[in-house]
């Protein structure tokens, strides 16, 4: 959910809004902004930062972009299809 908190960190005083809510809450600020713009369109919001990219080879993944997301987003597709 997106509380107020999160949306008060988008405003700016410059622009209509801004993508950054600074250091702390990129995430939740991130699905604040894009709230602005779905309107009434269910959407979703996922943070993948973290996941995106292996520093080093793994014993089940190369170093490199990781698309784990990807392999999430697959597999929770399949669940609507059973």
């Amino acid at each position: 959910p997106v509380t107020d908190e999160y949306l008060e960190m988008t405003k700016s005083s410059i622009a209509d809004l801004m993508n950054t809510g600074g250091r702390w809450g990129g995430a939740s600020t991130a699905a604040a902004f894009l709230k602005e713009f779905a309107e009434n369109t269910p959407w979703i919001h996922l943070d993948i930062a973290g996941t995106a990219w292996m520093e080093d080879n793994k014993p089940w993944i190369a170093k490199g972009p990781s698309g784990i997301a990807v392999r999430s987003l697959v597999e929770f597709a399949r669940g609507f299809g059973n």
